[in-house]
């Protein structure tokens, strides 16, 4: 299978059962921030390694390869949202794989870092260890990429709809990389910096 076709020369490109599109479709720019949001998490992996590879404490060890194993699972999850999201018609293809067991999953994930963690009295800034700043900028990412699905499900409302989990699946994901980096943080014993008012 070739990289290049040349079929989106002109601007356009195919959906997954269904006609081309501009590539600035609502459906293109939805999926599209779930590619850029799964490829940014691949960055985190990658600071991830660099991280392990240096001399640190077991348990700093041990916690990074378990967020990495979370983030690897992710990773596939995205993918199929992205699938799910590439297609007008996902039930015809049975394509709607994320579901109410994925988001609670996840939350149980936010309960079991937040345990580990002193409570949020004030604003933190987006920052800290090298991964940590990397899981910061995924949640900007995926905060995005939500907000581009929501507009698809208010473009195709009347069409087949976007199904609300994999808007509350993305909504629930942003919400654990900011605990995640919180938590990154916390292993690698590098203080928080408080928003001050300028």
């Amino acid at each position: 299978m070739k990289i290049y076709t040349r079929t989106g020369d002109s601007g356009t490109t195919g959906l997954f059962g269904g006609p081309r599109v501009a590539k600035d479709d609502s459906r293109i720019e939805a999926y599209g921030t779930v590619d850029e949001l799964n490829a940014s998490l691949g960055i985190i992996r990658a600071a991830i390694d660099l991280q392990t590879q240096q001399p640190c404490d077991e348990s700093v060890q041990c916690g990074l390869s378990a967020l990495d194993a979370k983030i690897v699972q992710v990773q596939h999850e995205l993918f199929s949202i992205g699938a799910e999201l590439a297609s007008p018609h996902p039930d015809q293809f049975d394509l709607r794989v994320i579901g109410q067991p994925h988001i609670q999953r996840m939350e149980e994930w936010i309960d079991t870092a937040e345990r580990d963690l002193p409570p949020l009295k004030q604003f933190i800034l987006p920052g800290g260890s090298m991964v940590a700043s990397q899981i910061h900028y995924s949640r900007a990412v995926c905060r995005r990429a939500e907000r581009r699905v929501i507009s698809l499900a208010d473009a195709v409302q009347s069409e087949t709809p976007i199904s609300d989990s994999v808007i509350i699946y993305l909504n629930r994901l942003s919400d654990w990389l900011f605990v995640a980096s919180r938590w990154v943080n916390q292993i690698a014993a590098v203080p928080e910096q408080i928003w001050e008012k300028p």
